[in-house]
């Protein structure tokens, strides 16, 4: 008996192709709303820390696949690229949304955060950082490096990889 082996991007890849087949796309006239089966493949994609979006560096079809983001939204993700601070995507994004939605649209994406630049609202995108900690990583400027950076990360935060927060920093 042969014993088959998928990997984790095969089963997501069949998962989500069996979710694209037999059903019929909706289309809508509302450029923000997205329609029942985009939203079923958003929730089922996992959308945690280390596979949040990058804001700069992400595609036209990953930002689609966020709940409640329509073409439109979509296209204005992208305009204002490159982002420098997370406050900056909130600042652009308002002109079209409220509050609550920029919220929403933040569980699925981030800035990449500049270890020499970015400000405390930035850094606070990496999941376990505190604005006293973003203080504090400020405070310890410049970094010759990533890997700088990331063990002052380490020594302030302890309880953050350095794996989980490479994730979320520019890369050199």
């Amino acid at each position: 008996m042969k014993k088959i082996v998928f990997s984790a991007s095969a089963v997501l890849f069949l998962l989500i192709f069996a979710m694209g087949c037999g059903g019929k796309a909706t289309e809508t006239t509302d450029e923000t709303a997205t329609d029942s089966t985009d939203t079923m493949a958003a929730d089922t994609l996992n959308f945690g820390p280390l596979n949040k979006l990058s804001l700069n560096d992400s595609s036209a079809e990953d930002f689609a696949r966020i709940p409640g983001v329509g073409r439109r939204m979509v296209r204005e993700f992208m305009e204002y690229r490159p982002y420098v601070s997370i406050e900056q995507f909130r600042r652009e994004m308002g002109k079209y949304v409220d509050a609550d939605a920029i919220a929403g649209y933040e569980k699925y994406t981030y800035v990449p955060v500049n270890i020499n630049e970015s400000d405390i609202a930035t850094l606070t995108q990496i999941p376990g950082v505190t604005p006293e900690m973003a203080q504090m990583y400020i405070d310890a400027r410049p970094y010759a490096s990533n890997a700088a950076f990331l063990d002052k990360v380490i020594e302030i935060s302890g309880g953050i990889s350095q794996q989980f927060a490479r994730h979320y920093i520019v890369q050199e």
